[in-house]
């Protein structure tokens, strides 16, 4: 099953602190699931600070997905503030392309 993920970070005074100091936890945790990651990138506000997360995963289920998200560092850090999960397909012309 694919799925969109869209993380948005907390916006306290130590949020980008949070974020910085998880990412290369992050970077390893999908660098370890590579098999699982299709495409992601960081959200950034009006001033190219990073606020957030959209990624595209493929997990043979939700709760496959689900338990990779429960160690994801930017979840139990708190970087992210809100996760929305959104089930999707993506055409084989995308999909071929993102994978080449």
């Amino acid at each position: 099953m694919q799925f969109i993920i869209i993380g948005r970070d907390a916006n306290d005074i130590d949020a980008l602190t949070r974020r910085t100091g998880a990412r290369d936890a992050h970077l390893k945790n999908i660098e370890d699931n590579a098999a699982n990651m299709i495409m992601g990138a960081a959200t950034v506000d009006d001033e190219d600070k990073m606020n957030g997360s959209v990624m595209f995963v493929e997990f043979p289920t939700r709760e496959d997905l689900d338990n990779w998200l429960a160690a994801e560092p930017y979840i139990t850090d708190k970087v992210w503030d809100d996760v929305q999960v959104i089930p999707c397909k993506i055409p084989p012309f995308f999909y071929n392309k993102i994978k080449s």
